[in-house]
């Protein structure tokens, strides 16, 4: 633009010149000696008028050039302008002072556009912390997988529920959730159909081979950036909720069946009482030494019946709670000094260990709860096994609602308890067993369980079958 301007100039002097040149040339034959007197007043009015028409067209040659600053100048005057601190100012200061001002605008809006421009990466910035801060507290586990089925979010909760080490994002759904096969079928079906599935119940495995029972809930999103369809999965380990509807469900019944064949049980022992004084008189009479036999024999099945219905009516009739301080620690060293003999004559040893808190508790009957588990353990190893051990183990753990409780864990080195059995074997009179009546454990169940505890078995991982007793302890005091 400068260069354009400079060109113009240049010719606006050059034309000027040329008509000055004109006019003077014009001048200077009319004014010579040698114009003739007749020619004299014609050359000297094409002088001037050739002198007016120059002046006029220089006139509006400069009007012209300086056109476009008259422009700049009135834009100026119309633009706001802070302070003018003297208006006698010439129109090139004036124009100078507009720029600076106009320039000092520009420098201002870009710095409000510099700081809203920071501003709003603050406000993305803290938008992201504060969605990874969700992310995080969410309770459940939160797992989110692109169309390719890979993790891009795994919260803290996950990462305990999948067992997850290091950094787990970028992996495939089969990789991750290699422990629970149902949960990758459900996930690789929602990315496929877009399928929801909403609090399904699925049975996952830990690292150790324990099973487990997971509440899973798995819905597709869209994933805005690529336009594909994601998945999202929550997750809830719900397996002590599980065992405890297990549980409350397997008292219900117990009591129906108590309260059902109490009664008869109740009859059984009457027949038993009258049953047992007729052995006893046979003893009594003279006979040979076979029919004193039969009679020793029969007087023994009679006690033995009568012990097993006397057993019952204690499972279908229990009695109050009677409840006190006892030291878990004393109460199972007791238990020991009363089964060494059989642990003795069956070779076994019995470790206890770890922490026994003092209980509120009925003494006599968290006894015989404790002498049935621990009789059951002994008998489970059966003669052939060369590691004959049981062992007790003692911890205290608070659980989310800040209620803390006793785990006892009694574990033997036996062959285990059968799949089948497991779901069997706190039910009244079932053993498999040669020798028993299948009573011990469903009142060491019945027992637990009216102390606001639960009773649970499982197979170990390194073999034998474990016993798990939470009972509740007592508040703290402050």
């Amino acid at each position: 633009m400068f260069r354009g301007n400079q060109l113009n100039l240049m010719m606006a002097l050059v034309v000027s010149l040329f008509l000055l040149a004109v006019v003077f040339g014009v001048g200077f034959i009319a004014l010579s000696p040698s114009a003739s007197g007749r020619s004299a007043p014609v050359m000297i009015t094409v002088f001037v008028v050739a002198l007016l028409t120059a002046l006029l067209a220089v006139i509006f040659l400069l009007r012209w050039l300086l056109r476009p600053y008259r422009q700049l100048v009135g834009e100026a005057e119309r633009a706001p302008i802070a302070a003018r601190a003297n208006q006698s100012r010439n129109e090139a200061e004036f124009v100078l002072e507009t720029f600076q001002s106009v320039i000092a605008q520009l420098q201002s809006q870009q710095r409000e556009l510099e700081r809203l421009s920071v501003e709003a990466r603050a406000r993305a910035a803290s938008a992201e912390r504060f969605s990874d801060r969700i992310v995080a507290s969410v309770p459940s586990g939160l797992v989110a997988f692109d169309a390719a089925a890979r993790a891009t979010v795994v919260n803290a909760p996950a990462r305990l529920i999948v067992e997850a080490n290091g950094d787990v994002e970028g992996q495939h759904v089969t990789i991750l959730l290699k422990h629970a096969p149902a949960l990758v079928e459900m996930v690789e079906r929602c990315l496929r159909t877009g399928e929801v599935y909403r609090r399904e119940e699925i049975v996952a495995t830990t690292s150790e081979g324990r099973e487990r029972r997971l509440g899973a809930t798995v819905a597709p999103i869209e994933l805005v950036e690529s336009g594909s369809r994601g998945a999202l999965c929550l997750l809830t380990d719900i397996t002590e909720v599980t065992e405890l509807r297990e549980q409350v469900a397997l008292k219900r019944n117990l009591e129906s069946l108590g309260e059902m064949s109490a009664g008869l049980a109740h009859e059984f022992k009457n027949a038993m009482a009258a049953l047992h004084g007729y052995a006893q008189l046979l003893l009594t009479l003279e006979q040979d030494e076979k029919g004193r036999s039969a009679a020793a024999a029969l007087l023994q099945e009679v006690r033995s019946l009568t012990a097993m219905v006397t057993a019952f009516l204690n499972f279908a009739r229990p009695q109050p709670l009677d409840l006190s301080d006892v030291s878990l620690k004393e109460l199972l060293d007791d238990c020991a000094g009363e089964l060494s003999k059989l642990y003795s004559e069956r070779r076994i040893t019995l470790e206890i260990e770890g922490e026994f808190p003092n209980v509120r508790a009925d003494e006599h009957t968290l006894r015989q709860a404790l002498l049935n588990i621990l009789r059951n353990a002994a008998e489970a190893i059966n003669e052939d096994e060369r590691e004959r051990r049981v062992t007790v183990r003692g911890s205290s753990v608070e659980d989310d609602s800040g209620k803390r409780w006793v785990v006892i864990k009694i574990n033997d080195t036996g062959q285990g308890i059968p799949d089948s059995d497991l779901q069997r074997i706190f039910i009244p009179f079932f053993t498999t067993k040669t020798k028993g009546h299948g009573v011990g454990l469903a009142l060491a169940h019945r027992v637990i369980t009216d102390h606001g505890g639960s009773l649970t078995a499982a197979n170990a991982p390194e073999g034998g079958a474990i016993f798990t007793i939470k009972l509740k302890l007592p508040d703290k005091q402050d």
